[in-house]
Protein backbone atom coordinates (compact mmCIF):
# COMPACT_ATOMS: atom_id res chain seq x y z
CA UNK A 1 0.00 0.00 0.00
CA UNK A 2 1.49 3.87 -1.05
CA UNK A 3 2.40 5.50 1.88
CA UNK A 4 -0.24 8.65 3.04
CA UNK A 5 2.33 11.54 3.22
CA UNK A 6 2.83 14.42 5.08
CA UNK A 7 1.06 17.04 3.84
CA UNK A 8 2.01 20.13 5.77
CA UNK A 9 4.33 21.04 8.67
CA UNK A 10 3.97 23.91 11.29
CA UNK A 11 7.01 24.68 13.45
CA UNK A 12 5.60 27.11 16.62
CA UNK A 13 8.11 29.50 17.75
CA UNK A 14 11.23 30.70 16.11
CA UNK A 15 14.42 31.43 17.67
CA UNK A 16 17.40 29.15 17.59
CA UNK A 17 15.00 25.81 17.59
CA UNK A 18 12.47 27.53 15.17
CA UNK A 19 14.72 28.73 12.84
CA UNK A 20 17.71 25.84 12.72
CA UNK A 21 14.29 23.44 12.48
CA UNK A 22 12.93 25.44 9.73
CA UNK A 23 16.39 25.59 7.56
CA UNK A 24 17.20 22.14 7.95
CA UNK A 25 13.74 20.99 7.03
CA UNK A 26 13.76 23.37 4.16
CA UNK A 27 17.21 22.14 3.08
CA UNK A 28 16.29 18.17 3.23
CA UNK A 29 12.93 18.60 2.16
CA UNK A 30 14.16 20.40 -1.27
CA UNK A 31 10.28 21.93 -1.43
CA UNK A 32 8.71 18.99 -1.20
CA UNK A 33 6.75 19.64 2.02
CA UNK A 34 5.07 22.99 2.89
CA UNK A 35 6.76 24.46 5.90
CA UNK A 36 5.19 27.14 7.97
CA UNK A 37 6.90 28.65 11.12
CA UNK A 38 4.74 30.65 13.34
CA UNK A 39 6.01 33.35 15.63
CA UNK A 40 5.08 36.47 17.86
CA UNK A 41 8.02 39.25 18.21
CA UNK A 42 6.02 40.41 21.17
CA UNK A 43 6.57 37.16 23.33
CA UNK A 44 10.54 37.27 22.29
CA UNK A 45 13.33 34.62 22.63
CA UNK A 46 15.37 33.01 25.30
CA UNK A 47 18.71 34.08 23.79
CA UNK A 48 21.55 32.93 25.66
CA UNK A 49 22.73 30.34 24.03
CA UNK A 50 25.94 31.82 22.69
CA UNK A 51 28.43 28.80 22.64
CA UNK A 52 28.40 25.69 20.77
CA UNK A 53 30.73 22.59 20.41
CA UNK A 54 32.19 20.75 17.29
CA UNK A 55 29.37 19.12 16.24
CA UNK A 56 27.86 22.31 14.76
CA UNK A 57 29.42 21.81 11.88
CA UNK A 58 27.89 18.64 10.68
CA UNK A 59 24.63 21.35 10.87
CA UNK A 60 26.53 23.48 9.03
CA UNK A 61 27.32 21.41 5.99
CA UNK A 62 23.78 20.20 5.66
CA UNK A 63 22.17 23.60 5.23
CA UNK A 64 25.57 24.49 2.91
CA UNK A 65 26.19 27.44 5.17
CA UNK A 66 29.54 29.93 4.31
CA UNK A 67 31.63 29.50 7.51
CA UNK A 68 33.20 33.15 6.96
CA UNK A 69 29.83 35.07 6.08
CA UNK A 70 28.33 33.00 9.07
CA UNK A 71 30.69 34.04 11.39
CA UNK A 72 30.79 38.16 10.12
CA UNK A 73 26.40 37.92 9.71
CA UNK A 74 26.46 36.78 13.97
CA UNK A 75 29.25 38.87 15.54
CA UNK A 76 30.86 35.10 16.18
CA UNK A 77 34.27 34.06 17.63
CA UNK A 78 36.09 30.85 17.42
CA UNK A 79 35.93 28.66 20.33
CA UNK A 80 38.66 25.69 21.05
CA UNK A 81 37.25 24.44 24.52
CA UNK A 82 35.91 25.73 28.02
CA UNK A 83 37.67 26.85 30.65
CA UNK A 84 36.71 26.17 33.96
CA UNK A 85 37.64 27.65 37.33
CA UNK A 86 37.70 27.30 41.18
CA UNK A 87 35.32 23.79 39.74
CA UNK A 88 37.94 21.69 42.20
CA UNK A 89 39.23 23.70 44.64
CA UNK A 90 39.07 27.19 45.13
CA UNK A 91 42.02 29.20 42.84
CA UNK A 92 42.74 25.89 40.34
CA UNK A 93 41.62 26.08 36.62
CA UNK A 94 41.31 23.57 33.85
CA UNK A 95 40.80 23.44 30.40
CA UNK A 96 37.84 21.15 28.85
CA UNK A 97 39.62 20.99 25.41
CA UNK A 98 37.96 19.82 22.14
CA UNK A 99 39.86 17.45 19.69
CA UNK A 100 42.37 14.16 20.55
CA UNK A 101 44.83 14.41 23.35
CA UNK A 102 47.89 13.05 22.67
CA UNK A 103 48.84 10.73 19.59
CA UNK A 104 47.79 6.89 19.91
CA UNK A 105 50.86 4.19 19.71
CA UNK A 106 51.34 0.95 20.39
CA UNK A 107 47.96 -0.96 21.88
CA UNK A 108 46.90 1.68 24.79
CA UNK A 109 45.45 4.95 24.35
CA UNK A 110 47.99 7.96 25.07
CA UNK A 111 46.26 8.89 28.58
CA UNK A 112 47.26 5.24 29.98
CA UNK A 113 50.95 6.09 29.44
CA UNK A 114 50.14 9.31 30.78
CA UNK A 115 48.80 8.15 34.07
CA UNK A 116 52.16 5.84 34.68
CA UNK A 117 54.55 8.82 33.97
CA UNK A 118 52.85 11.21 36.41
CA UNK A 119 52.72 8.94 39.13
CA UNK A 120 56.31 9.33 38.25
CA UNK A 121 56.53 12.79 38.40
CA UNK A 122 57.95 12.72 34.58
CA UNK A 123 55.05 13.86 32.50
CA UNK A 124 53.83 17.52 31.47
CA UNK A 125 50.69 18.76 32.62
CA UNK A 126 47.55 17.26 30.27
CA UNK A 127 46.79 20.07 28.84
CA UNK A 128 51.20 19.75 26.80
CA UNK A 129 49.53 17.46 24.78
CA UNK A 130 46.39 18.92 23.50
CA UNK A 131 46.90 21.61 20.82
CA UNK A 132 43.60 22.72 21.72
CA UNK A 133 44.24 23.79 24.85
CA UNK A 134 47.77 24.89 24.15
CA UNK A 135 46.87 27.23 21.36
CA UNK A 136 43.56 28.73 23.79
CA UNK A 137 46.03 29.60 26.41
CA UNK A 138 48.35 31.43 23.99
CA UNK A 139 45.33 32.91 22.47
CA UNK A 140 45.75 31.36 18.85
CA UNK A 141 43.32 29.83 16.29
CA UNK A 142 43.32 28.47 12.70
CA UNK A 143 41.24 25.72 11.57
CA UNK A 144 42.40 22.13 10.21
CA UNK A 145 45.51 22.87 8.04
CA UNK A 146 44.57 19.67 5.17
CA UNK A 147 47.75 20.34 3.71
CA UNK A 148 49.72 19.06 6.42
CA UNK A 149 48.96 15.15 7.08
CA UNK A 150 49.77 13.44 10.19
CA UNK A 151 50.30 16.69 12.32
CA UNK A 152 48.53 18.22 15.04
CA UNK A 153 47.87 20.95 12.67
CA UNK A 154 45.57 18.38 10.80
CA UNK A 155 43.29 17.97 13.30
CA UNK A 156 42.20 21.28 14.97
CA UNK A 157 38.50 20.67 16.77
CA UNK A 158 36.36 23.68 16.89
CA UNK A 159 33.00 25.53 17.56
CA UNK A 160 31.98 29.01 17.74
CA UNK A 161 30.89 31.46 19.86
CA UNK A 162 28.00 33.86 18.09
CA UNK A 163 25.07 36.26 18.94
CA UNK A 164 22.21 34.25 19.55
CA UNK A 165 19.31 36.66 18.14
CA UNK A 166 21.57 37.20 15.09
CA UNK A 167 22.22 33.72 14.49
CA UNK A 168 17.92 33.50 14.29
CA UNK A 169 18.27 36.51 12.51
CA UNK A 170 20.34 34.93 9.82
CA UNK A 171 18.40 31.43 9.55
CA UNK A 172 15.32 33.23 9.02
CA UNK A 173 16.69 34.49 5.91
CA UNK A 174 18.59 31.30 4.76
CA UNK A 175 14.89 29.37 5.71
CA UNK A 176 12.66 32.01 4.02
CA UNK A 177 15.18 31.94 0.86
CA UNK A 178 14.10 27.89 0.81
CA UNK A 179 10.57 28.03 0.97
CA UNK A 180 9.60 28.39 4.37
CA UNK A 181 6.51 30.65 5.23
CA UNK A 182 6.91 32.73 8.37
CA UNK A 183 3.44 34.05 10.13
CA UNK A 184 3.40 36.95 12.75
CA UNK A 185 1.42 36.49 15.57
CA UNK A 186 0.03 35.11 18.85
CA UNK A 187 -1.80 31.23 19.25
CA UNK A 188 -4.64 31.78 21.29
CA UNK A 189 -6.21 28.19 20.92
CA UNK A 190 -4.65 24.51 19.68
CA UNK A 191 -7.75 22.21 18.38
CA UNK A 192 -7.27 18.51 18.67
CA UNK A 193 -8.92 15.40 17.13
CA UNK A 194 -11.35 14.10 18.98
CA UNK A 195 -10.27 10.24 18.17
CA UNK A 196 -7.05 10.60 18.70
CA UNK A 197 -6.07 13.86 20.19
CA UNK A 198 -3.40 14.64 17.48
CA UNK A 199 -3.25 18.41 17.03
CA UNK A 200 -5.48 19.59 14.32
CA UNK A 201 -4.87 23.35 13.79
CA UNK A 202 -3.84 26.13 15.63
CA UNK A 203 -5.64 29.72 15.74
CA UNK A 204 -4.31 32.66 15.73
CA UNK A 205 -5.15 36.02 17.88
CA UNK A 206 -6.03 37.80 14.54
CA UNK A 207 -8.86 34.41 14.12
CA UNK A 208 -6.10 32.81 11.36
CA UNK A 209 -6.95 29.06 11.23
CA UNK A 210 -3.71 27.32 10.38
CA UNK A 211 -4.06 23.31 9.96
CA UNK A 212 -0.65 21.17 10.08
CA UNK A 213 0.06 17.25 9.75
CA UNK A 214 3.59 17.26 12.03
CA UNK A 215 3.43 20.04 14.19
CA UNK A 216 6.85 21.49 15.71
CA UNK A 217 7.07 22.98 19.25
CA UNK A 218 9.45 25.28 19.86
CA UNK A 219 7.68 27.36 22.24
CA UNK A 220 10.63 27.81 25.01
CA UNK A 221 9.91 26.87 28.34
CA UNK A 222 6.52 26.68 27.98
CA UNK A 223 5.55 23.99 25.47
CA UNK A 224 2.48 25.45 24.14
CA UNK A 225 1.53 22.40 22.45
CA UNK A 226 3.68 19.59 24.03
CA UNK A 227 2.58 20.31 27.23
CA UNK A 228 0.40 22.56 27.90
CA UNK A 229 -1.87 21.23 25.19
CA UNK A 230 -0.98 17.16 25.19
CA UNK A 231 0.09 17.39 28.81
CA UNK A 232 2.98 15.10 27.99
CA UNK A 233 4.67 15.69 31.80
CA UNK A 234 8.31 16.70 32.89
CA UNK A 235 10.86 14.86 34.94
CA UNK A 236 12.27 17.13 37.46
CA UNK A 237 15.91 16.50 37.63
CA UNK A 238 16.81 19.10 40.01
CA UNK A 239 17.58 16.72 42.99
CA UNK A 240 20.85 16.37 40.86
CA UNK A 241 21.34 19.73 39.39
CA UNK A 242 20.08 22.22 41.95
CA UNK A 243 20.64 25.39 40.28
CA UNK A 244 16.99 26.84 39.27
CA UNK A 245 17.76 30.71 38.20
CA UNK A 246 20.00 32.17 35.30
CA UNK A 247 20.51 35.53 35.41
CA UNK A 248 21.89 36.86 31.92
CA UNK A 249 23.89 40.39 30.67
CA UNK A 250 26.30 41.72 27.66
CA UNK A 251 29.63 43.80 28.65
CA UNK A 252 31.78 45.34 26.76
CA UNK A 253 34.76 43.01 25.01
CA UNK A 254 38.18 42.74 26.81
CA UNK A 255 40.85 43.74 25.09
CA UNK A 256 41.58 40.24 24.06
CA UNK A 257 39.35 38.32 21.92
CA UNK A 258 39.85 34.50 23.76
CA UNK A 259 38.94 31.15 21.66
CA UNK A 260 37.08 29.65 24.28
CA UNK A 261 34.39 29.89 26.96
CA UNK A 262 35.07 30.34 30.78
CA UNK A 263 33.14 29.31 33.35
CA UNK A 264 33.59 30.31 36.81
CA UNK A 265 32.71 28.67 39.87
CA UNK A 266 30.90 31.10 42.46
CA UNK A 267 29.26 30.67 46.07
CA UNK A 268 26.45 28.69 44.76
CA UNK A 269 26.57 28.47 41.28
CA UNK A 270 28.92 29.38 38.30
CA UNK A 271 29.46 32.46 35.88
CA UNK A 272 29.49 32.10 32.11
CA UNK A 273 32.00 34.55 29.79
CA UNK A 274 31.34 34.30 25.47
CA UNK A 275 33.56 36.65 24.00
CA UNK A 276 32.26 38.09 20.41
CA UNK A 277 33.74 40.27 18.08
CA UNK A 278 30.98 42.64 19.46
CA UNK A 279 31.10 42.71 22.99
CA UNK A 280 31.01 39.79 25.39
CA UNK A 281 28.43 37.49 26.57
CA UNK A 282 27.64 37.06 30.82
CA UNK A 283 25.65 35.17 32.80
CA UNK A 284 24.92 33.86 36.39
CA UNK A 285 23.64 30.36 36.85
CA UNK A 286 22.77 30.09 40.37
CA UNK A 287 20.78 27.44 43.22
CA UNK A 288 17.80 30.04 44.90
CA UNK A 289 17.80 27.91 47.67
CA UNK A 290 21.59 29.29 48.72
CA UNK A 291 21.67 32.67 47.35
CA UNK A 292 19.25 36.07 46.73
CA UNK A 293 18.51 37.17 43.50
CA UNK A 294 20.12 40.40 44.27
CA UNK A 295 23.55 38.77 45.60
CA UNK A 296 23.70 36.46 42.18
CA UNK A 297 23.31 39.65 40.62
CA UNK A 298 26.36 41.52 42.29
CA UNK A 299 28.32 38.64 41.87
CA UNK A 300 28.00 38.94 38.03
CA UNK A 301 27.79 42.57 37.56
CA UNK A 302 31.50 42.10 39.71
CA UNK A 303 32.39 39.87 37.13
CA UNK A 304 32.76 41.65 33.95
CA UNK A 305 35.54 42.09 31.47
CA UNK A 306 34.15 46.12 30.96
CA UNK A 307 30.80 48.46 31.19
CA UNK A 308 27.51 46.34 31.45
CA UNK A 309 25.42 47.25 28.58
CA UNK A 310 22.01 46.18 30.08
CA UNK A 311 20.30 45.28 32.84
CA UNK A 312 20.47 41.49 33.81
CA UNK A 313 17.77 39.42 32.55
CA UNK A 314 16.52 37.37 34.86
CA UNK A 315 15.52 33.69 33.86
CA UNK A 316 13.79 30.72 35.65
CA UNK A 317 14.24 27.10 35.17
CA UNK A 318 13.93 23.62 36.27
CA UNK A 319 16.06 21.61 35.37
CA UNK A 320 14.94 18.01 33.56
CA UNK A 321 12.95 16.91 30.16
CA UNK A 322 9.61 16.06 28.84
CA UNK A 323 8.89 12.74 29.97
CA UNK A 324 8.12 12.20 25.91
CA UNK A 325 9.92 14.37 23.42
CA UNK A 326 7.78 13.12 20.45
CA UNK A 327 3.81 12.76 21.81
CA UNK A 328 1.57 12.13 19.34
CA UNK A 329 1.96 14.55 16.13
CA UNK A 330 4.34 16.77 18.13
CA UNK A 331 7.70 17.06 18.47
CA UNK A 332 9.57 19.14 20.90
CA UNK A 333 12.75 20.94 19.96
CA UNK A 334 14.77 23.48 22.22
CA UNK A 335 13.82 24.40 25.47
CA UNK A 336 10.22 22.60 24.97
CA UNK A 337 11.74 19.53 24.92
CA UNK A 338 14.11 19.86 28.42
CA UNK A 339 16.29 22.32 30.15
CA UNK A 340 20.22 21.37 30.75
CA UNK A 341 22.18 24.16 32.34
CA UNK A 342 24.51 25.23 29.44
CA UNK A 343 27.65 24.68 31.28
CA UNK A 344 28.96 22.40 28.80
CA UNK A 345 27.47 24.18 25.91
CA UNK A 346 25.31 21.33 25.12
CA UNK A 347 21.55 23.26 24.35
CA UNK A 348 22.53 24.26 20.82
CA UNK A 349 23.47 20.76 20.45
CA UNK A 350 20.33 19.24 21.70
CA UNK A 351 18.74 21.09 19.24
CA UNK A 352 20.39 20.08 16.07
CA UNK A 353 20.62 16.59 17.38
CA UNK A 354 16.87 16.64 17.90
CA UNK A 355 16.64 17.70 14.07
CA UNK A 356 18.90 14.97 13.06
CA UNK A 357 16.80 12.48 14.75
CA UNK A 358 13.33 13.74 13.05
CA UNK A 359 14.85 13.52 9.62
CA UNK A 360 15.81 10.11 10.43
CA UNK A 361 12.40 9.07 11.70
CA UNK A 362 10.48 11.52 9.53
CA UNK A 363 6.63 9.82 9.81
CA UNK A 364 3.36 9.91 7.12
CA UNK A 365 0.55 10.58 8.39
CA UNK A 366 0.02 7.18 10.40
CA UNK A 367 3.13 8.08 12.71
CA UNK A 368 4.14 4.54 13.81
CA UNK A 369 4.27 4.10 17.00
CA UNK A 370 7.08 2.25 16.85
CA UNK A 371 9.29 4.70 15.33
CA UNK A 372 8.21 7.58 18.00
CA UNK A 373 8.64 5.18 21.08
CA UNK A 374 12.34 4.48 19.76
CA UNK A 375 12.66 8.70 18.69
CA UNK A 376 11.83 8.99 22.58
CA UNK A 377 14.47 6.34 23.58
CA UNK A 378 17.18 7.98 21.84
CA UNK A 379 16.10 11.41 23.49
CA UNK A 380 16.02 10.24 26.53
CA UNK A 381 19.25 8.85 26.02
CA UNK A 382 20.65 11.64 24.86
CA UNK A 383 19.61 14.04 27.58
CA UNK A 384 20.44 11.08 30.48
CA UNK A 385 24.14 11.07 29.36
CA UNK A 386 24.84 14.80 28.80
CA UNK A 387 22.83 14.97 32.19
CA UNK A 388 25.52 12.77 34.25
CA UNK A 389 28.00 14.57 32.09
CA UNK A 390 27.30 18.11 33.78
CA UNK A 391 26.16 16.06 37.16
CA UNK A 392 30.28 15.38 37.36
CA UNK A 393 31.66 18.78 37.72
CA UNK A 394 29.18 19.36 40.46
CA UNK A 395 30.26 15.99 42.28
CA UNK A 396 33.92 16.56 41.85
CA UNK A 397 34.17 19.52 43.72
CA UNK A 398 36.38 19.71 46.98
CA UNK A 399 35.27 23.02 48.14
CA UNK A 400 34.54 23.22 51.32
CA UNK A 401 33.85 27.36 51.70
CA UNK A 402 30.06 27.14 50.63
CA UNK A 403 27.34 25.12 51.82
CA UNK A 404 26.30 24.41 48.35
CA UNK A 405 29.53 22.94 47.04
CA UNK A 406 29.73 20.51 49.79
CA UNK A 407 25.96 19.57 49.45
CA UNK A 408 26.89 18.62 45.63
CA UNK A 409 29.68 17.17 46.23
CA UNK A 410 27.64 14.63 48.52
CA UNK A 411 24.54 14.30 46.70
CA UNK A 412 23.52 10.91 45.58
CA UNK A 413 24.33 10.62 41.71
CA UNK A 414 22.69 8.67 38.97
CA UNK A 415 24.14 4.84 38.62
CA UNK A 416 24.97 5.76 35.37
CA UNK A 417 27.42 8.50 36.37
CA UNK A 418 28.90 6.55 39.68
CA UNK A 419 29.83 3.41 37.76
CA UNK A 420 31.68 5.49 35.24
CA UNK A 421 33.53 7.02 38.11
CA UNK A 422 34.67 3.97 39.77
CA UNK A 423 36.13 2.78 36.70
CA UNK A 424 38.02 5.80 36.50
CA UNK A 425 39.19 5.22 39.25
CA UNK A 426 40.24 1.83 39.36
CA UNK A 427 42.25 1.59 36.46
CA UNK A 428 41.98 5.22 34.47
CA UNK A 429 39.37 3.16 32.24
CA UNK A 430 36.59 5.33 30.18
CA UNK A 431 34.33 3.67 28.10
CA UNK A 432 31.84 5.37 25.75
CA UNK A 433 28.44 3.68 25.44
CA UNK A 434 26.19 3.70 22.70
CA UNK A 435 27.98 7.22 20.68
CA UNK A 436 26.94 9.35 23.85
CA UNK A 437 27.53 12.87 23.02
CA UNK A 438 30.85 13.16 24.97
CA UNK A 439 33.65 11.05 24.43
CA UNK A 440 36.67 9.04 26.38
CA UNK A 441 39.36 12.59 25.95
CA UNK A 442 35.85 14.89 27.38
CA UNK A 443 35.23 12.60 30.35
CA UNK A 444 39.12 12.45 31.14
CA UNK A 445 39.96 16.17 31.04
CA UNK A 446 36.88 16.71 33.42
CA UNK A 447 37.91 13.91 35.85
CA UNK A 448 41.74 14.43 35.91
CA UNK A 449 41.13 18.53 35.64
CA UNK A 450 38.90 17.82 39.34
CA UNK A 451 41.92 15.85 40.74
CA UNK A 452 40.47 12.70 40.45
CA UNK A 453 43.21 10.36 40.16
CA UNK A 454 43.17 6.67 39.21
CA UNK A 455 44.78 4.18 41.59
CA UNK A 456 46.14 2.12 38.87
CA UNK A 457 46.93 1.99 35.10
CA UNK A 458 46.33 -0.15 32.51
CA UNK A 459 48.93 -3.04 33.12
CA UNK A 460 49.63 -2.79 29.30
CA UNK A 461 51.37 0.05 29.61
CA UNK A 462 54.44 -1.61 31.17
CA UNK A 463 55.52 -3.42 28.06
CA UNK A 464 57.09 -0.47 27.10
CA UNK A 465 60.09 0.68 28.86
CA UNK A 466 60.06 4.50 30.96
CA UNK A 467 62.29 5.55 28.59
CA UNK A 468 60.80 4.81 25.61
CA UNK A 469 57.07 5.95 26.66
CA UNK A 470 59.04 9.54 28.39
CA UNK A 471 60.46 9.88 24.55
CA UNK A 472 56.94 9.51 23.47
CA UNK A 473 55.00 11.61 25.47
CA UNK A 474 57.93 14.52 24.82
CA UNK A 475 57.70 13.79 21.06
CA UNK A 476 54.15 14.67 21.08
CA UNK A 477 54.74 17.41 23.66
CA UNK A 478 57.09 19.09 21.54
CA UNK A 479 55.37 18.66 18.18
CA UNK A 480 52.18 20.23 19.92
CA UNK A 481 54.25 23.36 20.84
CA UNK A 482 55.44 23.99 17.66
CA UNK A 483 52.18 23.77 16.01
CA UNK A 484 51.05 26.01 18.51
CA UNK A 485 53.80 28.59 17.74
CA UNK A 486 52.28 28.75 13.78
CA UNK A 487 49.15 29.64 14.33
CA UNK A 488 47.96 33.42 13.56
CA UNK A 489 46.25 35.12 17.05
CA UNK A 490 42.57 34.34 17.30
CA UNK A 491 41.65 37.80 16.66
CA UNK A 492 43.99 38.48 13.57
CA UNK A 493 42.65 35.13 12.38
CA UNK A 494 38.84 36.63 12.55
CA UNK A 495 40.08 40.22 11.24
CA UNK A 496 41.85 38.97 7.72
CA UNK A 497 38.84 36.08 6.95
CA UNK A 498 35.62 37.22 8.89
CA UNK A 499 35.42 40.39 10.10
CA UNK A 500 31.90 41.56 11.66
CA UNK A 501 30.80 45.14 10.70
CA UNK A 502 30.94 47.50 13.51
CA UNK A 503 27.70 48.00 15.30
CA UNK A 504 26.04 50.41 18.21
CA UNK A 505 25.61 48.69 20.82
Amino acid sequence: MPQSLIKNIVIVGGGTAGWMTATALATVLRGRYPIRLIESEEIGIVGVGEATIPMIQRYNKIIGLDEAEFVRETQGSFKLGIEFVNWGRLGERYMHGFGPIGQDLWTVRFDQYWHKMRKLGKAAPLEAYSITRMASKANRFMPPDTSVSNSPLNDIAYAYHFDAGLYARYLRKLAEGRGVQRTEGKITRVEQREADGFVRAVVLENGERIEGDLFIDCSGFRGLLIEETLHTGYEDWRHWLPCDRALAVPCESAPMLTPYTRSTAHRAGWQWRIPLQHRTGNGHVYCSDFVSDDEAAHTLLAHLDGKALADPRPLRFVTGMRKQCWNRNVVAVGLSSGFLEPLESTSIHLIQSTIAQLIDFFPDQGFNPTETAEFNRLSRFHFERIRDFIILHYHLNQRTDSPFWQACAHMPIPDTLQHKIDLYKATGRLLRVDNELFSEVGWLQVMEGQNLVPDQYQPLVDLQSEDDIHQYLESVRLVIEKCVGVMPEHSQFIREHCKAAPVTL
